[in-house]
């Protein structure tokens, strides 16, 4: 379980031979010849089914498709294929596909998404055709005039706002008295669904953008979104965006809009092939922010010095790196292992979907996609404002803190519930970060991160906890400091 419930000129490019016409470069005869020809027939030994990332040495059309040949050719079927991040998700049941595919033409690396076989009842089992997820997609037309903020406004409190010392804590409950956010934000919950009949979140649930992912191919029907033995991804929902409506609690950025994208299986795993489909629909379909609240399985470190590792943190980094290049803002959980990340030393949790083996960790190994470049990192903190005991800290990956400990926010069954865990702290962010956007709406989403830490409370570390290190401006309990939902709407 990995939910976090309790970071040239044009002339120097052309190929030998290739000859431009009107600004498109035309292949030669040889080089249309080996662009269709088939691949190379590999060995195939049949055995167990397994899913793996094969990361394509250039993201382009023409270099994927020739991976896909490659892929059928050693014995497998694609899942889903990526040519704008060059990455092909693929399954087959030959023991030898990642040696044989390894060697083919137009094949950076290849790795198993997890440790145990695929079974038939996963849904990402059988899929035969090629799909690829976003090239249909159309991402909305960019704002690009700022909105501005409404003025001060009477506010009539939920019934049990009083009970959510989290929004007192962050200042969004003084936010509220300027704005509620700005609808056309969008944040994509990267999590095991949103229901969207809850009656405090029902109106802000955007249904044409949500989808569901476990199938490594992103499918938009309703079902294949709602939360089926989880509240994690409603809960996570609610502290972004529930309405403020008279009804139950109001969320930090109470009038914004959530998707509820579903990477999370009915037995709690999030692999890769769903995250990276998360994060790819999530940009395709308009999202400005995705909170992820969960680490990638079955690894809770993804380590350079394995092979199968380093090329599946490859092909979820591309997509992240892809989406943050789009504009997006990507906010994770730090984790809840009470574990100093920047100085890992032995994981024996993992993998999870087999047997965990006790092995050491070192700085090639890696939390994704809490440590992947960009990502904002959130650690959790108390109603007193301590470091929640069991986040994640370390100088250097985290980024910024907030409220994580006992949380109220929306359930199944259109209830509410208290859940603690860094899982429950990144919606804080992400739901400030959702006001910032509605208040500055030519902003990226790097811009963003640099506003959210701009804007961040300093949060000096306890006295005589060398752990803690760094300023109170930059430590390794806090970040920036405490997230600040106030500022974020003030001029």
């Amino acid at each position: 379980m990995s939910l976090y419930p309790v970071k040239a000129r044009l002339t120097a490019c052309l190929a030998v031979g290739a000859v431009v016409s009107f600004g498109i470069l035309v292949p030669t005869a040889a080089q249309a010849a080996e662009a269709t020809k088939p691949a190379p027939v590999v060995e195939i030994v049949r055995g167990d089914v397994m899913n793996y990332a094969v990361n394509v040495t250039r993201a382009n059309n023409g270099q994927t498709k020739k991976v896909e040949r490659a892929v059928v050719a050693a014995g497998g079927h694609v899942i889903a294929s990526y040519p704008q991040i060059g990455v092909v998700i693929a399954q087959s049941d030959n023991t030898l596909f990642r040696e044989g595919l390894a060697g083919q033409q137009g094949v950076e690396s290849v790795g198993a998404t997890r440790t145990a076989p695929v079974a038939p009842t996963d849904p990402t089992y059988g899929i035969v055709e090629p799909v690829a997820t976003t090239d249909s997609l159309q991402r909305r037309a960019a704002v690009t005039k700022d909105e501005g903020v409404e003025g001060h406004r009477e506010v009539v409190p939920d019934p049990s706002e009083s009970l959510q010392w989290d929004m007192a804590a962050i200042g969004a409950d003084q936010a509220h008295q300027i704005t509620d956010g700005d609808k056309k934000v969008l944040v994509a919950v990267l999590d095991s669904g949103i229901e969207a009949t809850h009656p405090d979140l029902a109106a802000n649930v955007d249904q044409s953008k949500s989808a569901g992912c476990l199938s490594g191919v992103a499918d938009g029907s309703y079902e294949s979104w709602q939360p089926t033995t989880s509240s994690h991804g409603t809960h996570v929902a609610g502290t972004i965006a529930a309405a403020r409506n008279g009804v139950g609690i109001a969320g930090v950025a109470p009038a914004v809009r959530v998707s509820a994208v579903k990477v999370v299986s009915d037995d709690g795993f999030i692999y890769p092939e769903a995250a990276i489909c998360g994060f790819m629909f999530a940009e395709a379909s308009g999202a400005d922010i995705t909170n992820n609240s969960y680490y990638i399985d079955p690894w809770q470190f993804w380590c350079d010095s394995d092979p199968d590792q380093r090329a599946v943190k490859t092909a979820v980094d591309r997509a992240v790196q892809y989406t943050q290049q789009k504009g997006v803002l990507n906010v994770a959980a730090a984790g809840n292992s009470a574990m100093d990340l920047a100085n890992k030393v032995e994981d024996d949790s993992s993998p999870n979907d087999t047997v965990p083996v006790v092995r050491p960790i070192d700085a090639g190994c890696t939390d994704i996609p809490a440590e992947l470049d960009g990502v904002v990192t959130v650690s959790s903190t108390t109603s007193t404002g301590a470091l929640s005991s069991f986040s994640n800290y370390g100088l250097g990956v985290i980024d910024i803190a907030a409220p994580g400990s006992a949380i109220l926010s929306t359930v199944l069954n259109g209830g509410y519930g208290t859940s603690s865990g860094t899982s429950m702290a990144s919606p804080h962010v992400a739901g400030v970060a959702a006001l910032l956007q509605s208040t500055h709406r030519r902003a990226t989403g790097s811009q963003l991160a640099d506003l959210l830490y701009a804007q961040a409370n300093d949060v000096a570390c306890p006295a005589g906890v060398t752990a803690c290190a760094g300023t109170p401006a930059d430590n390794g309990y806090f970040g920036a400091g405490l997230v600040d939902a106030l500022e974020a709407v003030q001029r």
